[in-house]
């Protein structure tokens, strides 16, 4: 990876921020714009735009990565299947408020009485009582009966319906695969550019996103995005088969009531952390600032309160992608994000949540690498690692010190563009402790992990290149002369 800013320091804080290509952003000026302005990954998605389009915006996020020499991270976002209504003979219809509306097997247009719903999946699990919602819920119906052919519902709330508005169904597991023949498509495209992260829409059952994963073929990480209700019962079996978690909060946020959405994008953030899978909380973050040039005062409080609750990173969406101000978007969540990491109270709130590490020896070194924080002034914590798993390991922790993470592999310093705290640096590996100690102190003052007399915790694993063999604790001090003495 050719370096033309070596001496690139860490962001100032643990939180990561995702921001989404598109329009706005995805001229290279724009996309080096919002990295120094604090983004850590670049989020591709899938549901806009052609291959070649998002062929060109991944080759210039790598010659992004390759001019200011630090890994970039790349996750291509599925679309996942969309339900909709079909079309009307006048292109819109108003449904009567307490009337009662038709979703039928007919493919003829639609009018104020009927549309015709061209999934016959749905047909047969929908039952009385439960809910239909139009338009991302502008509209609201409840099933009055449901046969093979049609569905009659009364309108709780009516409005204008249009054609091939969607249709969320929040009360029953939709039997539709999370992977569509689009998916399948844009999963192998992501595979072939290699995308660092898969996320993967529409997850209700852990087999969704095995599936995802056998098409995979053991390339990349699976993040799965929890937007259906359904998924809710499974979330831990989910999450114990993604590599990390999306908080999708825009479907949720239509599924659900409002009131729901914000305990529930607790405790998907607490399991996450519980199980030391990096975590993402998106939609709607700074939505205001698609036209505004500043946010609302709420919106702010609700990035704090991911950051409060210990996510690994925070999104953006629309406000990069198409907005007015995505630069200036970018710059107020860092400014947010290191505000909140900076209070006094900000430590004790994180860790809130107790992760029990697995009786192993490098989870058991990981926790003790977060107590030393504690006791000793440490500056930070160098992690050897080929795989990325100690630093998860170490993550999970939350220590009050960003981690420095020396690996020989470029895929796993990108992947680590969204674990929380993780300052990821390429590098040549490791044969021997002297060289681990050398590097490691080198590496430290190169990347502003303390300076002269700073001490470090070092993790590694003996016998070096051996995957999953984390077993080595040992505290070092910084000299002032490291650079000189070991060169590059």
């Amino acid at each position: 990876m050719a370096t033309s800013e070596p001496n690139h320091k860490p962001r100032g804080r643990m939180v990561k921020i995702l921001a989404t290509v598109g329009p706005a952003s995805r001229a290279p000026e724009m996309l080096e714009k919002l990295y120094r302005a604090g983004v850590d990954a670049f989020r591709v998605n899938m549901s806009h735009g052609d291959h070649a389009t998002h062929a060109q915006t991944i080759a210039d996020i790598r010659a992004l990565e390759e001019r200011v020499g630090r890994p970039v991270t790349v996750l291509c976002d599925l679309q996942g299947p969309k339900l909709r209504v079909g079309t009307f003979k006048d292109g819109r219809a108003v449904i009567r408020h307490s009337g009662h509306f038709t979703l039928d097997r007919n493919p003829e247009p639609g009018d104020e009485n009927r549309v015709c719903l061209p999934h016959p999946e749905l047909f047969g699990i929908l039952q009385k009582g439960q809910r239909l919602l139009i338009d991302d819920g502008k509209l609201r119906l409840r099933v009055i009966r449901a046969s093979a052919d049609e569905i009659l519902c009364s309108a709780e709330v009516g409005g204008v319906i249009s054609d091939r508005k969607g249709v969320n169904v929040p009360d029953a597991v939709v039997p539709v695969p999370a992977l569509t023949e689009k998916d399948r498509r844009d999963l192998a495209f992501a595979v072939e550019h290699g995308a660092d992260w898969i996320a993967l829409s529409f997850v209700q059952r852990p087999e969704d996103v095995a599936e995802a994963r056998r098409l995979m073929g053991g390339y990349g990480a699976l993040m799965a995005k929890i937007e259906k209700p359904a998924a809710i019962g499974r979330l831990d079996e989910i999450i114990e088969l993604s590599d990390g978690i999306m908080v999708a909060r825009g479907d949720l946020g239509v599924e659900l009531n409002p009131e729901e959405v914000p305990p529930l994008q607790k405790r998907i953030v607490e399991g996450a952390r519980r199980q030391g899978k990096p975590v993402v909380v998106a939609t709607q973050m700074l939505e205001s600032m698609i036209e505004a040039p500043t946010p609302t005062r709420a919106e702010v409080s609700d990035v704090a309160n991911a950051v409060y609750d210990g996510a690994d990173a925070v999104m953006l969406s629309a406000e990069t992608a198409a907005g007015a101000w995505p630069e200036e978007a970018v710059t107020i969540m860092h400014r947010i994000a290191t505000q909140v990491e900076r209070d006094p109270g900000y430590a004790a709130r994180i860790h809130f949540i107790e992760t029990q590490p697995d009786p192993t020896t490098a989870d058991a070194l990981a926790q003790a690498a977060a107590s030393i924080t504690e006791t000793l002034p440490i500056a930070g914590i160098i992690v050897f690692t080929g795989s990325g798993s100690t630093a998860r390991r170490v993550a999970r922790e939350r220590p009050g010190v960003p981690m420095l993470v020396l690996t020989p592999a470029v895929k796993t310093a990108r992947r680590l563009g969204l674990l929380w705290g993780a300052h990821a640096v390429s590098t040549k590996d490791i044969g021997s402790f002297e060289e681990m100690i050398a590097k490691g102190k080198r590496m430290a003052l190169r990347h502003g992990f303390g300076t002269a007399g700073s001490k470090l915790v070092a993790l590694a694993g003996v016998p070096f290149g051996t995957p999953g063999a984390t077993n080595l604790l040992h505290v070092v001090t910084l000299s002032g002369n490291e650079l000189e003495r070991y060169g590059e």
